[in-house]
């Protein structure tokens, strides 16, 4: 964390480990904490206002969605496609493809891995939001039309950390 400009340092590995051919360090990206602002107020214990809600259902969707992309292991184009349509249709805010790349990439989930944090953030999510979350997972996952063992896996610790109920998973809900 550099206190100054208050951004945070987040070691991300090339795609290719460079050292192996360069002998030069890992690359760094740094990343504004407004980046994640909600998710980290989130797990300082404060209770989101609905706009705050709202920005961190963004956050987590952006995160679940793109991490989904790269669960197993192959980032496809049509994915990341899919992943920008979502999130513009279920925010109204565009995502380039670059953002997509970056939420599936960051050193984030190696500290604690992602259904960690969303299991940590649950019940300041409404159920309207989780729902969305799920159906919008399921719809990532097809998008490839290739279903893999790891994509389930995944599926399944998302659903799980949003404590996801069998009529929530089919899409049913009263009112």
């Amino acid at each position: 964390h550099d206190p100054k400009s208050g951004n945070y340092r987040i070691y991300s590995p090339p795609l290719v480990d460079e050292r192996i051919h360069t002998g030069q360090p890992i690359r760094v990206i740094t990343m504004s904490i407004a980046d994640l602002s909600n998710v980290l107020s989130i797990f300082g214990g404060s209770e989101p206002d609905p706009e705050a809600q709202k920005e961190l259902f963004k956050e987590v969707l952006l995160m679940t969605l793109a991490r989904a992309s790269s669960s197993d292991s192959s980032i496809q184009q049509i994915e990341v496609e899919s992943i920008q349509e979502i999130l513009q249709r279920e925010t109204g805010d565009e995502f380039s493809v670059a953002d997509v790349r970056k939420a599936a990439r960051s050193d984030l989930y190696e500290k604690a891995p992602l259904p960690k944090y969303i299991a940590s953030v649950t019940k300041k999510l409404s159920s309207e939001y989780r729902v969305k979350i799920i159906q919008t997972l399921a719809e990532v996952i097809k998008s490839d039309t290739e279903v893999s063992v790891l994509e389930i896996d995944f599926f399944n610790s998302i659903a799980e950390a949003l404590k996801a109920t069998p009529a929530e998973l089919i899409g049913l809900s009263s009112g």
